[in-house]
């Protein structure tokens, strides 16, 4: 039993809490008893008190009510227990509701409330769908890497997600601001602290917010192209305009200058398109002073006296009240009461003793981790400037690699170059001095044959011979010279030719030493000419050999370019091997990135036919909500809103025959089947509320025919989830059905609709005559109030009734 009334008691603490927390006054919630409600969350492990008294507030008819229930929740969300998102994220639909209702309606603060619902709501999907995220936004660097990961995909969706949290954080801040206008200035007003008091919740989201959009920013600008991040660095400049002006205007208001440090944003955004920038970012550190406000009374978190003194005294009436009061006479137990007394007030300094060294030590640690973060931060820095620098000098040593590895090959080349060319021009000249000295010996010879034809004229006809052999000769040097100028590679046959030639010249030339030996007698320098022409063969023998051994030197040479060129066909054909797997590698990772393509967008399908479901029983769900009895419609709304649904199908149709003809690309069919489910369920919940004021035959009639329609649509939305029967979903019941109801609104059209044109227009001009008269009567009655209350009123009250 103890148990039992602690627990009561602590939910009775809860409930005063939160009633002194979220009320209708305007004034900024306390930070005791947000203090209270957080301290309750790390108890009980959850949200579940705090929700069973937050869903009973009114919080429908007052809109300060419903800000005040917004900031309270903001700050349950950021500094309560990690279960409270949990909590939160199954009554969504409650903070839904809350914002929808005064996003119709023309109050300032009811505008506001409708922000920081859809705020609340993009914080809480958020931190579901990213649990390494706490909804306190506070991780380490490490963490953030370790969530973006490598995919780029991954990274890119993470970071457009972060831009919307902040988009919605900043436009909260915007609105609060263009409200507070010059009469309300001035921020110690207890009206204008309502507004900017969770804008200190908003700052801190801020802070982590742009904090890691910077890193994933220069993520993204490492794995992609800087022309495909444009989009996302003009968004990013738009929202770091917005927050630097929302920072700047905080930090010149008071009431911000007690309560948080707000940091200062650098004068431009980081250059994302310089690596090295990342190394000058500094991330925005928020600090909350740990010290109340001097207004703010401080007050245990557990009343000691309360239970200690309330006993004794209601004891002590109850006496008096029967027996009269004491005579004087204390006995044991007022002295026990007036020790527990004592003692409780002992131990009360004592714990405000200990709170406040508790609270200086604190301090004392906060500083510390301060200062360590600023040196990590500051290490950080310069490891990211090493690593920049790094991989600066290793571009620059691959650089002049290369540049040494092509100064080698170019002086390769020009030694082989400058080899060839010597060796050429040595063999030119080589063959240059045998031709002159073949020509000189040609000349010598001719002179003396003139000699001898002159002396031996019994010789003539074998000198002419001996001519005609010497020019025979002279003209084959000649043409070897010339034919081993231009192919080396045919001298072999042109040597074995000359070899021939000689053979028969020296048969010739012992015919002519025969027929000469009866000569010889008579002329001595005849013999000597024969003698000449000997050594002249023995010349040429050798120039024979010698052209030999440069044709073996060519052969040589020819068969180390064969191999070279071997070689470099080697490698050419590796390097076609390693780009042809290269290749298929890159066509798998294409099929893998297209299967996957298909797969995400099957899945965005897939979400979206779930949630079109989800609208769609719901809406059937109404046919027998007995809540919805009381809602009624018209007939021409019905059927307008069945004709919108109908006239749905057709781009539903077409987005379904696109996405089968091409299933990388679903957008269009989700944007249909969303439209085409909104539609359909306003049409059934119409079509409920028409039946309502129908006659019984019809109403039957009207609610069945919803009821078909929402039936028909899920099977049609059932045939989308299965890849085997996703081409063949068709919506000829859809429509069948659509029509039905068509029919029967046109049926429950009122008759007087029929009325004649002429009749109808002097019906109009009836009504706004009649109209005219209300307008022109209620002109006069408020002139009359306006004139009544000058003569009653003045001042103050004066300017109230005219507003």
């Amino acid at each position: 039993m103890p148990g039992f009334w602690g627990a009561v008691g602590g939910e009775d603490h809860a409930a005063i809490s939160i009633s002194k927390a979220i009320n209708t006054q305007e004034a900024p919630v306390k930070e005791k008893h947000a203090r209270r409600i957080i301290l309750g969350t790390h108890h009980e492990k959850g949200a579940f008190t705090f929700w069973s008294y937050a869903i009973g507030l009114p919080l429908p008819s007052s809109a300060i009510l419903s800000w005040k229930f917004c900031h309270v929740l903001h700050k349950v969300l950021r500094d309560g227990h990690p279960n409270v998102l949990q909590d939160c994220q199954r009554y969504r639909s409650n903070i839904q509701e809350t914002g929808d209702l005064w996003g119709h309606l023309h109050d300032r603060y009811g505008q506001l409330v409708s922000i920081y619902t859809r705020l609340l709501l993009n914080k809480i999907s958020f931190h579901v769908k990213h649990p390494e995220f706490p909804p306190g936004l506070e991780v380490s660097d490490e963490v953030l890497e370790k969530t973006a990961g490598t995919d780029v995909n991954n990274i890119f969706q993470l970071t457009v997600e972060l831009f919307d949290y902040l988009d919605c954080e900043l436009k909260l801040s915007e609105s609060v601001f263009r409200q507070l206008n010059t009469s309300m200035a001035v921020s110690q007003m207890s009206a204008v602290q309502c507004r900017l008091a969770p804008l200190i919740q908003v700052i801190q989201d801020c802070s982590h917010l742009y904090h890691y959009a910077v890193k994933l920013m220069f993520k993204l600008h490492s794995c992609l192209p800087a022309d495909t991040l444009q989009g996302h660095r003009d968004r990013f400049h738009e929202q770091f305009r917005s927050l630097k002006n929302f920072f700047k205007k905080a930090s010149d208001m008071l009431y911000f200058k007690r309560l948080i440090q707000i940091p200062r944003l650098p004068e431009s955004p980081p250059n994302f398109l310089r690596a090295s920038a990342l190394a000058e970012h500094v991330k925005p550190v928020v600090v909350i002073p740990e010290e109340a406000p001097e207004d703010e009374e401080p007050e245990n978190l557990i009343e000691i006296s309360t239970v200690s003194t309330t006993e004794p005294q209601i004891t002590s009436d109850m006496f008096e009240q029967t027996f009269g009061p004491p005579n004087g006479i204390r006995d044991d137990r007022d002295a026990q009461i007036e020790s527990l007394k004592k003692e409780v007030e002992m131990l009360r300094a004592e714990m405000e003793k200990i709170k406040l060294e508790a609270q200086r030590y604190i301090t004392q640690l906060k500083a510390q981790v301060n200062s360590l973060e600023g040196e990590v931060e500051e290490q950080r820095k310069q490891k990211q400037k090493a690593l920049v620098d790094n991989e600066q000098l290793r571009d620059e040593l691959e650089r002049l690699q290369r540049v040494k590895q092509d100064s080698d090959r170019s002086q390769r080349l020009c030694a082989e170059a400058e080899k060839k060319a010597n060796a050429t021009e040595i063999r030119y000249t080589k063959l240059k001095e045998k031709h002159s000295e073949l020509i000189n010996i040609h000349a010598e010879l001719l002179r003396k044959n003139a000699d001898t034809a002159k002396q031996l004229t019994v010789t003539q006809q074998s000198q002419e011979e001996v001519a005609r052999v010497k020019e025979q000769l002279a003209f084959q040097v000649e043409q070897v010279k010339r034919e081993a100028e231009m192919k080396l590679e045919d001298q072999s046959v042109q040597l074995e030719q000359l070899r021939q030639e000689l053979d028969t010249r020296r048969d010739e030339l012992d015919q002519a030493q025969r027929s000469l030996s009866h000569a010889k007698q008579a002329s001595t320098e005849l013999s000597a000419q024969v003698e000449a022409l000997q050594a002249e063969k023995e010349v040429l023998r050798r120039s024979v050999s010698e052209k030999e051994c440069e044709l073996l030197s060519a052969r040589g040479l020819v068969e180390e370019k064969e191999l070279q060129r071997s070689q470099e066909v080697d490698k050419a054909t590796r390097e076609i091997c390693e780009l042809q797997g290269r290749l298929l590698e890159k066509s798998n990772q294409e099929q893998s990135l297209q299967q996957k393509l298909l797969d995400e967008q099957f899945g965005i399908l897939q979400e979206t036919v779930r949630e079109a479901e989800d609208i769609l029983r719901d809406a059937v769900a109404k046919l027998d909500d007995p809540l919805h009895v009381r809602c009624t419609s018209s007939p021409d709304y019905l059927l307008s809103r069945a004709q919108a649904a109908l006239e749905s199908t057709g781009s539903l149709e077409n987005g379904h025959a696109q996405y089968v003809a091409s299933m990388a690309d679903a957008a269009g069919l989700v944007g249909a089947l969303a439209l085409f489910a909104h539609l359909m369920a306003d049409t059934i919940v119409n079509g409920s509320a028409t039946s309502h004021l129908a006659p019984t035959d019809h109403a039957d009639r009207l609610t069945e025919t919803c009821r078909d329609c929402g039936q028909q649509s899920l099977d049609y939305l059932g045939k989308l989830k299965d890849k085997q029967t996703l081409g063949c979903a068709e919506l000829g019941d859809v429509r069948r059905a659509l029509q039905g109801v068509l029919q029967l609104a046109q049926e429950l059209r009122p008759k007087s609709l029929d009325i004649k044109q002429e009749e109808l227009g002097d019906m109009v001009e009836k009504e706004m005559a009649s109209t005219s008269e209300a307008i022109e009567d209620a002109v006069r009655r408020i002139e009359e109030m306006m004139s009544q209350a000058r003569n009653e009123s003045s001042g103050v009250k004066l300017e109230v009734n005219e507003r």
